[in-house]
């Protein structure tokens, strides 16, 4: 990843964020996935147009996304500003996700900085579908990294 740069700042800062739908519910079906990544992708562009996403996996009960996220922002604002914005869009579109306590994502994120082992996470993302038996798909990438 190349050197990016802004006023009076150069930066390389790439993020792995994974949240939840609220009590982990699988609704992130076909159909609802495609538009949460549509709606993602709108808001960034609008509200973050420096905000550069690498990689996005959304499964039935969690989203991974890779963000390069410029030191100019808080994460957890960036965060904070998606699952709102993208919530309140699907809740919308989609009368069964209306029901219950109004809200559509779980409180609260996990977020790793990435460093070196970029391409690790990377492909990590790409095929966290796989397998859900957690650290066998990272042990698995782990190795053929040559880490």
């Amino acid at each position: 990843m190349k050197v990016k740069r802004q006023a009076h700042v150069g930066y390389q800062t790439l993020f792995h964020i994974v949240w939840i739908p609220k009590r982990r519910y699988k609704v992130l079906k076909k159909g609802i996935k495609e538009y949460l990544e549509k709606v993602m992708d709108t808001y960034l562009k609008g509200r973050y147009p420096d905000v550069h996403m690498h990689e996005r996996n959304i499964q039935l009960d969690h989203v991974h996304v890779l963000l390069e996220i410029p030191p100019k922002y808080a994460v957890s604002k960036v965060v904070q500003d998606v699952k709102s914005n993208t919530s309140k869009e699907m809740r919308k579109r989609f009368e069964y996700l209306r029901r219950g306590s109004g809200a559509m994502w779980g409180v609260g994120y996990f977020v790793s900085t990435v460093g070196k082992n970029e391409s690790m996470i990377r492909r990590y993302i790409k095929h966290q579908h796989r397998e859900e038996k957690g650290h066998a798909v990272y042990a698995e990438l782990e190795t053929t990294d040559g880490a």
